[in-house]
């Protein structure tokens, strides 16, 4: 299925990575919000759970192997063209996750990956919902009782 002007949304994921205080972001590679900073993520595969497709865009856009964790939430995001018919209608399901792996580097769909503190979020540019979504997971993460402040990942940021 062509991912403009599809016949149905596409289903994405998204996923928040924390550790250290910092959330990791990607530049995305590709339209709607291509060359932005937002989460790693992408479609989700046939057969595939959510989780193993949030995991599998991970390890792709960043070279991180991640457990996810939880489910933060539900977005959709509809694009329309100048004559009003839909472009793009994504259906995201945003997880949370903490990195425990590999070494990190830009790959797949991501023309760069970047650890970012937290506390800077708001002043990034980030789309609205991202940045709702990355304050959800943090506050999801830290009512399990594990402060995001721990990566065995190397290319993490210091804890």
């Amino acid at each position: 299925m062509s991912r403009e002007y599809p016949a149905r949304p596409i289903v994405g994921v998204g996923v928040v990575v924390l550790a250290a205080g910092s959330v990791l972001l990607v530049r995305l590679g590709k339209p709607p919000r291509e060359g932005q900073w937002g989460l790693p993520g992408g479609a989700q595969e046939l057969g595939e759970t959510v989780f193993e497709a949030g995991a599998r865009e991970v390890r792709e856009e960043t070279g991180l192997d991640v457990e996810v964790l939880g489910l933060v939430d539900v977005v959709d995001t509809i694009r329309n063209d100048e004559s009003g018919r839909i472009r793009y209608h994504y259906t995201l399901v945003d997880v949370f996750a903490v990195a425990r792996a590999g070494m990190l580097r830009a790959g797949g769909d991501a023309a760069d990956a970047a650890w970012f503190d937290v506390a800077d979020v708001p002043g990034l540019g980030l789309w609205s919902e991202t940045e709702r979504i990355i304050a959800l997971a943090v506050e999801m993460h830290e009512a399990l009782g594990a402060p995001a402040g721990s990566t065995s990942a190397e290319g993490g940021p210091e804890g």
